[in-house]
Parts: structure tokens; C-alpha cells; sequence
């Protein structure tokens, strides 16, 4: 069994480059059990097989697997890290842990038995998230999210550039804007960048990537949630049409009542069925605070997780839901958001922002202080209104 897996591992391992890496890389590993949470196709396998391929110990002392191979059904983890250990195996990664059932008990029984540093991976936030609080504080875990604008740019450009915080952003748009142009003309990427941009594996072949994204869709949505939610089978399609009705909405019309309504379904089950869209990254909920995150509690808005996913499952991207999907999800990794009465988000309990084109002005947010235009179609900004674009800058 131990052979297959090394042999499994060792084919992907020497296939595995370090050309383009992720921001991933900057995440601090040095625990002894972390755990990697993202949605699929962001890139996760890859970062693991590249930490594996960087890390300065023999090859025979680090071993990967997907917790969905065959074998796996066969044996139980801790039995496979026992064997791992037993040949002076140091480092195990196990990747879609989340398809494994009981696999809380036992990562605690491996961390508690063995001196292995232990990396799983998943697509399920929830599942993970639980995870940790069984694993009684033993786990570190990273949400991941897919590319930045930042990270398309070098990964489709080859041009190198920093993040940058969002207070840097806020306070020095104009110069950072102007050091940027310099080296590449954001417009000639951004448009590209929303409809194809943040999930890696468009480079594999790009006139197939839209029908990717509607298969991982269809994979999350039939097999992912219904394995950690126990959802039946015959109300699966109900979820389908839930992600379908909420594409074609703008998040200022969100109705509740009526969308229950049209699913038939009541509004409880309406918010538990969000609760896992989200859960396996398919949607974002913004709420009016942190109050605001109990589950039963009403979104105020609703956006897919990304605009690849407007293009891909919309029949029409509306202007204002991709601007919108774009903000909130840049500015997720590390930045509270919450929906505001007086402008459109609430960022980190501070800063006021309104989101929407060149033309765009300060009426609604006048003589607020901390209160920010984040605007479309401008490459450079002024003042307190700042390109759209360089919130992609982020990460």
C-alpha cells in the first residue's frame, strides 16, 4: 500500500514546478499540524507539492496523497502514518481530507502518537473549521483564496510585483497607480483577468475554462456538500436552482422571502442552503456586523465567490455585481466586511467604501470621514477615490 502512495507521490513530485508560485508561499509552516482550506481549483495541490519539493530533506522523508485515492478506503490514515513513520518518514500530506469521514479523530490520534509534521488540505471550509475545534487547538489552518489580480499579472505576464496593504492603498493610490503603470498597462489584463483570471488552471486551455468551473460547481454542489452536510440527493437540485437565481440577482434586490418562495423551500432551510454555497465556496454573504454572522441571521447582500464564476454560470454579468464581486472578494483575505446603510461596505470596522464607475461621486459618503470611492474605469485616481483595479494588489 506504502509503495503505491510513494510511487503515486514521486510521479507528481518530479513533475511539480517552482516557476510560478503563489502567495501561499509566505504562510508560516512551521507547525506541526496545519491544515489548508480552499476552494477548489485555487491552486492548493500545487503549493503543497512545491512546499514538498523546496523542503531541504530527502525525498523519502515526505510523502503526499489525496485522501480520495482508492487505497486510502482501505486503510485508515493513522495506519498509514504509522507505516510512514515506521521508514523515518518526517513530513505527510494529505490532500481533499475532508472527503474522509471521522478524519478530526484521527489527526488527533496521529499528532498525539507520532512525532510527524502533519499538512491536510480541503474545499470545505465548515468541515475544517469543525475539524479544528475537535482538534482541541492542535491545527493551524489557512483559508487560501485563488489569484489576485497581482498574481495573474505575473503569472500571465511574467512582471513582478509586491503587495501591497490596503492602508498603503488608501493613503498613496496615486503615487503607487503611477509606479505601476510604468511597468504594465492594468486595462489591457483587468477585463481579462474577471472572466478567466482567478482559478490557476485557465493556462491549461482557456476555450475549455468555463465549462471547468461549471464542472467543479457541479462537483461541489453533488458531492462535496452533500458528503459534510448529509444533504439528500433529491434536494440537491434545489441548491442548483438557489446558485442559479442568486447569479442572476443584484445584490441590492436580494428578497428573501420571495427566493424562498420561488425554491420552494422555507426561509431556515433558504439560509442553510447559503450557509453551505459558502461553506464550499461558492458564495459570499455580506451581513450588517459581526452580530450579523449567526447563521440564521438575514445576508444583506449575496455575491458569487469570484466574476469567473459570473461568466461561467450567468447567462448576463451585470457591471455593478462584478464590480461589487470583485471588491469583496480581494479584500476577504484578511479584512472584515460588512454591509453599510450609508455607503456600500464597512471595511475592518474603520473605513466606509463605495463601490461604482468613473463617474461615480461623493454624495453619499460626503464629509465622512474614512470614506472611500473605490471606482471602475479609472487607471488613475484622486483625491479619496481609488482605482478598482489595484485592490487586486492586495495579496
Amino acid at each position: 500500500m506504502l509503495d503505491t502512495l510513494i510511487d503515486n507521490f514521486y510521479k507528481k513530485y518530479t513533475t511539480t514546478t517552482l516557476k510560478f508560485k503563489r502567495y501561499f508561499h509566505t504562510l508560516d509552516m512551521n507547525d506541526k499540524l496545519i491544515g489548508i482550506i480552499g476552494a477548489r481549483g485555487v491552486g492548493k495541490t500545487t503549493f503543497l507539492l512545491q512546499y514538498l519539493k523546496e523542503l531541504k530533506i530527502p525525498f523519502e522523508k515526505k510523502l503526499y496523497f489525496s485522501a480520495d485515492h482508492f487505497l486510502v478506503s482501505n486503510y485508515s490514515l493513522y495506519e498509514i502514518a504509522q507505516e510512514f513513520e515506521k521508514i523515518g518518514g518526517e513530513v505527510l500530506v494529505i490532500d481533499e481530507i475532508h472527503k474522509y469521514p471521522n478524519f478530526a479523530q484521527e489527526l488527533k490520534s496521529i499528532y498525539d502518537s507520532f512525532e510527524l509534521k502533519v499538512i491536510f488540505s480541503g474545499s470545505s471550509a465548515i468541515s475544517l473549521e469543525n475539524a479544528k475545534y475537535d482538534l482541541s487547538r492542535r491545527a493551524v489552518l489557512y483559508r487560501v483564496q485563488g489569484l489576485s489580480f497581482r498574481e495573474f499579472l505575473e503569472y500571465e505576464a511574467n512582471i513582478k510585483f509586491d503587495a501591497i496593504s490596503l492602508e498603503d492603498i488608501l493613503n498613496n493610490h496615486i503615487d503607487i497607480a503611477l509606479d505601476i503603470g510604468t511597468k504594465i498597462k492594468p486595462f489591457e489584463y483587468f477585463k481579462k483577468y474577471l472572466e478567466y483570471g482567478y482559478y490557476p488552471f485557465y493556462k491549461q486551455n482557456q476555450n475549455l475554462y468555463s465549462s471547468k468551473l461549471n464542472e467543479i460547481l457541479n462537483t461541489v454542489i453533488e458531492s462535496d456538500l452533500p458528503i459534510v452536510f448529509n444533504i439528500e440527493a433529491n434536494k440537491i437540485f434545489k441548491l442548483k436552482k438557489l446558485l442559479y437565481m442568486l447569479c442572476l440577482s443584484k445584490p441590492y434586490e436580494l428578497n428573501i422571502s420571495k427566493l424562498a418562495q420561488n425554491i420552494e423551500i422555507n426561509r431556515t432551510t433558504l439560509y442553510n442552503y447559503m450557509a453551505y454555497l459558502e461553506a464550499g465556496n461558492i458564495i459570499k454573504l455580506i451581513k450588517t456586523d459581526n452580530k450579523g454572522n449567526k447563521l440564521l441571521t438575514k445576508p444583506e447582500k449575496v455575491y458569487l465567490n469570484n466574476t469567473n464564476l459570473n461568466f461561467a454560470y450567468c447567462n448576463n454579468a451585470d457591471i455593478g455585481s462584478l464590480r461589487e464581486t470583485f471588491f469583496t472578494n480581494q479584500i476577504a483575505l484578511g479584512h472584515t466586511i460588512h454591509y453599510s446603510k450609508i455607503g456600500d461596505f464597512l471595511i475592518d470596522e474603520k473605513y466606509l467604501i463605495e463601490i461604482g464607475g468613473k463617474n461615480k461621486g461623493f454624495e453619499q459618503i460626503k464629509d465622512i470621514p474614512n470614506s472611500f470611492i473605490i471606482a471602475d474605469d479609472i487607471e488613475i485616481g484622486f483625491g479619496n477615490k481609488i482605482p478598482l483595479w489595484l485592490v487586486g494588489f492586495l495579496y
